[in-house]
């Protein structure tokens, strides 16, 4: 069972959110003694997931929190948005599919940064993606 010890709200709407957001999550990785490998996969994996929100969902909402399971630590994010959703995700989590101008790496490659990677869309209604990381995994 994972237990929350504490959450951080965060409204994403502007670019400097997301570096707030950003630098938020690299002071609880760091509270938490989440090593520097497994800190920067984490703070990638945000960075893409934010940038998607911000311009797919036009923003939204950040909850991050530090999460126990017996003796391991480690850090959850969850991004909410109101945005249009995805129509096929399965599609969206394949290497190089974009429905913008992008390269396609962002939801694949952030699933693969992080030890859990949940994501939950319904189209005109918008996305909720939850990750994460282990502080030893």
């Amino acid at each position: 069972m994972i237990l929350s010890l504490n959450k951080d709200t965060i409204q994403v709407t502007k670019e400097q959110d997301a570096v707030f957001l950003k630098n938020r999550v690299k002071e609880v990785a760091v509270k938490i003694k989440m090593g520097l490998v497994n800190q920067t996969k984490l703070i990638t994996a945000a960075s893409e997931l934010v940038r998607n929100m911000l311009r797919y969902g036009n923003g939204g909402e950040c909850i991050i929190e530090i999460v126990s399971r017996g003796r391991d630590n480690g850090v959850r994010v969850t991004f909410s948005d109101k945005g249009p959703g995805i129509p096929d995700i399965t599609l969206a989590l394949r290497d190089g599919y974009s429905t913008g101008k992008s390269l396609g790496l962002g939801l694949p490659g952030a699933k693969r940064l992080v030890n859990d990677f949940d994501i939950k869309s319904k189209v005109g209604e918008g996305t909720t993606v939850t990750i994460l990381k282990w502080a030893n995994g």
